[in-house]
């Protein structure tokens, strides 16, 4: 189940030629429940992280309504000319969303 602080919860991503994200598939908190899966752009989602929304990795359960299994949180890390989306601690020079499908 989605930690009651999670704001949205990112189930796939695509990628441009350059490695970094171009936008995600993910589910949005509306109050007690979920949205229905919504599109992100890149930047869209740089700016809710930076203004303090939480993000995680996850799977929708299936036959279970809005019910998910959560992975890593989704992080921000300023890089030299531009943010870079990451899940965890990890260190990259491109963005790196680890377990999330990429369509």
């Amino acid at each position: 189940m989605a930690r009651q602080n999670t704001d949205g919860i990112i189930v796939a991503a695509h990628y441009k030629d350059t490695g970094f994200v171009d936008w995600v598939k993910a589910f949005i908190r509306r109050g007690p429940t979920w949205s229905d899966v919504v599109l992100i752009h890149r930047e869209a989602l740089v700016d809710q992280l930076k203004s303090g929304a939480n993000f995680v990795t996850g799977i929708r359960v299936e036959f279970m309504g809005t019910t998910f299994k959560t992975a890593d949180a989704v992080n921000l890390i300023s890089g030299r000319d531009h943010d870079i989306l990451v899940t965890g601690d990890i260190e990259s020079d491109v963005d790196r969303l680890d377990n999330v499908p990429v369509l």
